[in-house]
Protein backbone atom coordinates (compact mmCIF):
# COMPACT_ATOMS: atom_id res chain seq x y z
CA UNK A 1 0.00 0.00 0.00
CA UNK A 2 1.44 3.37 -1.06
CA UNK A 3 2.23 5.92 1.62
CA UNK A 4 -0.11 8.91 1.82
CA UNK A 5 1.62 11.95 0.33
CA UNK A 6 1.35 15.04 2.53
CA UNK A 7 2.47 18.49 1.38
CA UNK A 8 3.22 20.58 4.47
CA UNK A 9 2.56 24.22 3.57
CA UNK A 10 4.74 26.54 5.65
CA UNK A 11 6.57 29.86 5.62
CA UNK A 12 4.68 32.14 3.29
CA UNK A 13 5.09 35.90 3.35
CA UNK A 14 3.09 37.17 6.32
CA UNK A 15 4.48 38.64 9.54
CA UNK A 16 4.19 35.16 11.04
CA UNK A 17 6.53 33.46 8.56
CA UNK A 18 9.04 32.30 11.20
CA UNK A 19 6.28 30.84 13.40
CA UNK A 20 4.85 29.01 10.41
CA UNK A 21 8.23 27.50 9.53
CA UNK A 22 8.59 26.20 13.09
CA UNK A 23 5.07 24.74 13.07
CA UNK A 24 5.59 23.16 9.66
CA UNK A 25 8.88 21.53 10.56
CA UNK A 26 7.48 20.12 13.80
CA UNK A 27 4.49 18.62 12.01
CA UNK A 28 6.57 17.30 9.10
CA UNK A 29 8.81 15.49 11.59
CA UNK A 30 5.73 13.99 13.26
CA UNK A 31 4.39 12.81 9.89
CA UNK A 32 7.65 11.08 9.03
CA UNK A 33 7.36 9.10 12.28
CA UNK A 34 3.92 8.03 11.06
CA UNK A 35 5.52 6.85 7.80
CA UNK A 36 3.79 9.32 5.51
CA UNK A 37 5.53 10.59 2.38
CA UNK A 38 6.18 14.26 3.20
CA UNK A 39 6.95 17.25 0.95
CA UNK A 40 8.11 20.48 2.60
CA UNK A 41 6.60 23.42 0.70
CA UNK A 42 7.78 26.95 1.50
CA UNK A 43 4.82 28.84 0.07
CA UNK A 44 5.49 31.56 -2.50
CA UNK A 45 3.43 33.28 -5.19
CA UNK A 46 3.83 30.21 -7.42
CA UNK A 47 2.09 27.91 -4.93
CA UNK A 48 -0.73 26.94 -7.32
CA UNK A 49 1.67 25.60 -9.94
CA UNK A 50 3.85 23.93 -7.28
CA UNK A 51 0.88 22.05 -5.86
CA UNK A 52 -0.45 21.20 -9.32
CA UNK A 53 2.88 19.50 -10.03
CA UNK A 54 3.11 17.77 -6.63
CA UNK A 55 -0.51 16.55 -6.53
CA UNK A 56 -0.36 15.54 -2.86
CA UNK A 57 -3.07 13.44 -1.26
CA UNK A 58 -3.44 16.08 1.46
CA UNK A 59 -2.16 19.61 2.01
CA UNK A 60 -1.34 20.18 5.66
CA UNK A 61 -1.76 23.91 6.20
CA UNK A 62 0.87 25.13 8.67
CA UNK A 63 0.70 28.71 7.43
CA UNK A 64 -0.13 31.54 9.84
CA UNK A 65 -1.41 35.06 9.27
CA UNK A 66 -2.75 36.74 6.11
CA UNK A 67 -2.90 34.59 2.96
CA UNK A 68 -2.43 31.42 5.01
CA UNK A 69 -5.36 31.40 7.43
CA UNK A 70 -7.73 34.00 6.00
CA UNK A 71 -9.33 31.88 3.28
CA UNK A 72 -6.84 32.73 0.51
CA UNK A 73 -4.79 29.52 0.38
CA UNK A 74 -7.95 27.59 1.20
CA UNK A 75 -9.56 28.96 -1.98
CA UNK A 76 -6.55 27.88 -4.06
CA UNK A 77 -6.72 24.39 -2.60
CA UNK A 78 -10.46 24.20 -3.31
CA UNK A 79 -9.82 25.21 -6.92
CA UNK A 80 -7.10 22.56 -7.26
CA UNK A 81 -9.38 20.01 -5.54
CA UNK A 82 -6.68 19.06 -3.04
CA UNK A 83 -8.01 17.99 0.38
CA UNK A 84 -6.60 20.27 3.07
CA UNK A 85 -6.52 20.51 6.83
CA UNK A 86 -8.13 22.96 9.25
CA UNK A 87 -11.04 25.27 8.45
CA UNK A 88 -12.50 26.04 5.06
CA UNK A 89 -12.65 29.30 3.10
CA UNK A 90 -15.54 31.02 4.87
CA UNK A 91 -14.69 30.02 8.44
CA UNK A 92 -11.05 30.99 7.91
CA UNK A 93 -11.98 34.41 6.52
CA UNK A 94 -14.47 35.11 9.31
CA UNK A 95 -12.15 33.98 12.12
CA UNK A 96 -9.26 36.05 10.76
CA UNK A 97 -11.44 39.16 10.91
CA UNK A 98 -11.64 39.77 14.66
CA UNK A 99 -14.58 42.17 14.36
CA UNK A 100 -16.73 39.81 12.27
CA UNK A 101 -15.82 36.85 14.47
CA UNK A 102 -16.97 38.76 17.56
CA UNK A 103 -20.31 39.62 15.95
CA UNK A 104 -20.99 35.99 15.06
CA UNK A 105 -19.81 34.62 18.41
CA UNK A 106 -21.88 37.16 20.36
CA UNK A 107 -24.98 36.38 18.30
CA UNK A 108 -24.51 32.70 19.22
CA UNK A 109 -24.45 33.51 22.94
CA UNK A 110 -20.74 33.95 23.63
CA UNK A 111 -19.75 36.75 26.06
CA UNK A 112 -17.49 39.37 24.47
CA UNK A 113 -16.03 42.69 25.60
CA UNK A 114 -17.56 45.94 24.28
CA UNK A 115 -15.66 47.16 21.22
CA UNK A 116 -15.79 49.28 18.09
CA UNK A 117 -14.05 49.45 14.73
CA UNK A 118 -12.30 52.65 13.78
CA UNK A 119 -9.96 53.82 11.07
CA UNK A 120 -6.60 54.52 12.64
CA UNK A 121 -6.34 58.02 11.13
CA UNK A 122 -9.68 58.96 12.73
CA UNK A 123 -8.51 58.38 16.30
CA UNK A 124 -6.74 61.73 16.61
CA UNK A 125 -5.97 63.01 20.12
CA UNK A 126 -9.19 61.88 21.80
CA UNK A 127 -9.66 58.40 23.22
CA UNK A 128 -12.23 56.46 21.14
CA UNK A 129 -13.48 54.81 24.36
CA UNK A 130 -12.61 55.39 28.01
CA UNK A 131 -9.29 53.79 29.01
CA UNK A 132 -8.21 51.16 29.74
CA UNK A 133 -8.68 49.59 26.33
CA UNK A 134 -6.84 47.46 23.81
CA UNK A 135 -6.15 48.33 20.18
CA UNK A 136 -5.79 45.37 17.82
CA UNK A 137 -5.30 45.08 14.07
CA UNK A 138 -8.46 43.59 12.62
CA UNK A 139 -6.63 40.95 10.55
CA UNK A 140 -3.39 39.87 12.25
CA UNK A 141 -2.26 37.07 14.52
CA UNK A 142 0.47 36.33 17.10
CA UNK A 143 -0.37 39.62 18.88
CA UNK A 144 1.29 41.71 16.16
CA UNK A 145 0.28 45.36 16.53
CA UNK A 146 -1.60 44.90 19.83
CA UNK A 147 -1.39 47.98 22.07
CA UNK A 148 -2.75 48.26 25.63
CA UNK A 149 -3.84 51.76 26.61
CA UNK A 150 -3.65 52.28 30.37
CA UNK A 151 -6.04 54.44 32.47
CA UNK A 152 -3.44 57.18 33.00
CA UNK A 153 -2.59 57.65 29.32
CA UNK A 154 -3.70 61.12 28.20
CA UNK A 155 -3.84 60.37 24.48
CA UNK A 156 -4.42 57.38 22.18
CA UNK A 157 -1.24 55.54 21.06
CA UNK A 158 0.41 57.64 18.40
CA UNK A 159 1.98 54.60 16.75
CA UNK A 160 -1.40 54.17 15.05
CA UNK A 161 -0.87 57.23 12.86
CA UNK A 162 2.84 56.61 12.37
CA UNK A 163 4.37 55.48 9.08
CA UNK A 164 5.80 52.56 11.05
CA UNK A 165 2.33 51.05 11.46
CA UNK A 166 1.96 48.17 8.98
CA UNK A 167 -1.12 46.30 10.15
CA UNK A 168 -3.89 47.88 8.09
CA UNK A 169 -6.01 51.01 8.44
CA UNK A 170 -8.88 49.45 10.40
CA UNK A 171 -8.34 48.62 14.06
CA UNK A 172 -10.48 47.02 16.73
CA UNK A 173 -10.76 49.04 19.94
CA UNK A 174 -11.89 46.81 22.79
CA UNK A 175 -12.48 47.37 26.50
CA UNK A 176 -9.56 45.96 28.46
CA UNK A 177 -10.48 43.16 30.83
CA UNK A 178 -7.87 42.64 33.52
CA UNK A 179 -7.19 39.29 35.14
CA UNK A 180 -6.24 35.87 33.89
CA UNK A 181 -5.36 34.82 30.34
CA UNK A 182 -7.03 31.52 29.43
CA UNK A 183 -7.30 29.46 26.28
CA UNK A 184 -9.29 26.40 25.27
CA UNK A 185 -8.82 24.02 22.34
CA UNK A 186 -11.42 22.23 20.24
CA UNK A 187 -10.72 19.10 18.18
CA UNK A 188 -13.55 18.26 15.83
CA UNK A 189 -16.60 18.62 18.03
CA UNK A 190 -14.74 17.64 21.19
CA UNK A 191 -13.61 20.32 23.62
CA UNK A 192 -10.17 19.68 25.10
CA UNK A 193 -8.75 21.22 28.25
CA UNK A 194 -8.49 24.84 29.40
CA UNK A 195 -5.00 26.26 29.88
CA UNK A 196 -3.91 29.37 31.78
CA UNK A 197 -1.12 31.49 30.32
CA UNK A 198 1.17 33.42 32.65
CA UNK A 199 3.61 35.70 30.78
CA UNK A 200 6.92 36.38 32.51
CA UNK A 201 7.02 39.72 34.32
CA UNK A 202 9.36 41.27 31.74
CA UNK A 203 6.55 41.11 29.20
CA UNK A 204 3.63 43.54 29.43
CA UNK A 205 1.20 40.87 28.21
CA UNK A 206 1.15 37.64 26.19
CA UNK A 207 2.79 39.29 23.18
CA UNK A 208 4.82 37.80 20.32
CA UNK A 209 8.03 37.52 22.35
CA UNK A 210 6.24 36.00 25.33
CA UNK A 211 4.60 33.45 23.00
CA UNK A 212 7.64 32.31 21.10
CA UNK A 213 10.58 32.87 23.46
CA UNK A 214 11.52 29.71 25.32
CA UNK A 215 10.48 30.37 28.92
CA UNK A 216 8.61 33.53 27.93
CA UNK A 217 5.46 32.30 29.60
CA UNK A 218 4.27 29.61 31.95
CA UNK A 219 1.37 27.38 30.93
CA UNK A 220 -0.83 25.82 33.60
CA UNK A 221 -2.87 23.04 32.07
CA UNK A 222 -5.46 22.16 33.19
CA UNK A 223 -6.08 25.70 34.47
CA UNK A 224 -6.64 26.03 38.21
CA UNK A 225 -9.99 27.79 38.13
CA UNK A 226 -13.42 27.00 39.53
CA UNK A 227 -15.40 24.24 37.88
CA UNK A 228 -18.18 26.53 36.69
CA UNK A 229 -15.75 28.95 34.99
CA UNK A 230 -13.87 26.00 33.47
CA UNK A 231 -17.06 24.55 32.01
CA UNK A 232 -18.27 27.94 30.81
CA UNK A 233 -15.03 28.46 28.90
CA UNK A 234 -15.34 25.03 27.30
CA UNK A 235 -18.97 25.77 26.40
CA UNK A 236 -18.13 29.08 24.72
CA UNK A 237 -15.10 27.64 22.88
CA UNK A 238 -17.30 24.99 21.28
CA UNK A 239 -20.09 27.47 20.48
CA UNK A 240 -17.62 29.81 18.75
CA UNK A 241 -16.02 26.91 16.83
CA UNK A 242 -19.39 25.75 15.56
CA UNK A 243 -20.96 29.19 14.96
CA UNK A 244 -18.06 30.22 12.72
CA UNK A 245 -18.18 26.91 10.89
CA UNK A 246 -14.68 25.80 11.89
CA UNK A 247 -13.32 22.40 10.97
CA UNK A 248 -10.52 20.34 12.52
CA UNK A 249 -8.85 22.12 15.42
CA UNK A 250 -9.28 25.61 16.81
CA UNK A 251 -8.23 27.49 19.93
CA UNK A 252 -10.26 30.22 21.61
CA UNK A 253 -8.72 32.85 23.90
CA UNK A 254 -10.43 34.33 26.97
CA UNK A 255 -9.90 36.86 29.76
CA UNK A 256 -11.24 36.24 33.25
CA UNK A 257 -11.30 39.01 35.87
CA UNK A 258 -11.33 36.85 38.99
CA UNK A 259 -10.18 39.68 41.28
CA UNK A 260 -12.63 42.31 40.06
CA UNK A 261 -16.14 42.10 38.65
CA UNK A 262 -15.82 38.44 37.60
CA UNK A 263 -16.05 39.26 33.89
CA UNK A 264 -15.32 36.34 31.56
CA UNK A 265 -15.01 37.30 27.89
CA UNK A 266 -14.11 35.50 24.67
CA UNK A 267 -11.44 37.41 22.74
CA UNK A 268 -10.89 35.57 19.46
CA UNK A 269 -10.51 32.20 17.77
CA UNK A 270 -7.46 30.79 16.04
CA UNK A 271 -8.31 28.33 13.26
CA UNK A 272 -4.68 27.28 12.77
CA UNK A 273 -3.03 27.21 16.19
CA UNK A 274 0.76 27.09 16.31
CA UNK A 275 2.43 23.70 16.55
CA UNK A 276 5.88 24.82 17.73
CA UNK A 277 7.75 23.62 20.83
CA UNK A 278 6.28 26.55 22.82
CA UNK A 279 2.78 26.40 21.31
CA UNK A 280 -0.36 25.88 23.35
CA UNK A 281 -2.28 23.50 21.10
CA UNK A 282 0.13 20.53 21.36
CA UNK A 283 0.43 21.09 25.11
CA UNK A 284 -3.33 21.14 25.64
CA UNK A 285 -3.76 18.11 23.40
CA UNK A 286 -1.11 16.21 25.36
CA UNK A 287 -2.92 16.88 28.65
CA UNK A 288 -6.09 15.66 26.96
CA UNK A 289 -4.36 12.42 25.94
CA UNK A 290 -3.14 13.20 22.40
CA UNK A 291 0.58 13.19 21.54
CA UNK A 292 1.83 15.48 18.75
CA UNK A 293 2.05 12.58 16.24
CA UNK A 294 -1.47 11.49 17.24
CA UNK A 295 -2.78 15.05 16.88
CA UNK A 296 -1.07 15.56 13.52
CA UNK A 297 -2.41 12.25 12.21
CA UNK A 298 -5.94 13.12 13.34
CA UNK A 299 -5.75 16.50 11.58
CA UNK A 300 -4.61 14.83 8.34
CA UNK A 301 -7.37 12.22 8.45
CA UNK A 302 -9.90 15.01 9.04
CA UNK A 303 -8.80 16.88 5.88
CA UNK A 304 -11.25 17.50 3.05
CA UNK A 305 -12.25 19.98 0.39
CA UNK A 306 -14.94 22.32 1.63
CA UNK A 307 -15.93 25.96 1.39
Amino acid sequence: MAKKHIAVLMGGFSSERSVSLSSGRACAAAFKKEEYHVSHVDVGHDIASVLADLRPDVAFNALHGPYGEDGTIQGILEYLQIPYTHSGVLASALAMNKAQAKIIAAAAGVSVAPSCIIRRFDIGREHPIEPPYVVKPVREGSSFGVVIVKPDQLFPPQILVSSDWKYGDEVLVERYVSGRELTCAVMGNTVLDVCEIMPEQRFQFYDYNSKYTLGGSKHVCPAKISSNIYQNIKRMALIAHQALGCRGISRSDFRYDDMGDGALVWLEINTQPGMTSTSLMPEIAKVSGHSLPDLARWIVEDASCMR
